[in-house]
């Protein structure tokens, strides 16, 4: 349902989702901002809901399907 909801942003390399994990990833803070506000947009349009307490936001690294992402590299 949210590769339905985001296509054209994953389509467009501006995110990448996986079940209910959506990554944004942009060195420009107003691009960032602006993806993850549509983002929150299209998920209430369609009567979705997050916890936001559950979240992170502008981290320089995350666990992604047993990846270790980080803003240079990515590891095993």
């Amino acid at each position: 349902m949210i590769n339905d909801i985001l296509r054209d942003l994953i389509n467009t390399g501006d995110v990448a989702a996986f079940m209910n994990d959506i990554l944004v990833e942009r060195k420009d803070k107003k691009r960032y901002n602006k993806i993850v506000e549509e983002i929150l947009r299209r998920i209430k349009a369609d009567d979705l809901y997050i916890k936001p307490k559950k979240y992170m936001w502008k981290i320089k690294e995350i666990n992604f399907l047993e990846l270790i992402m980080k803003v240079d590299r990515i590891k095993i």
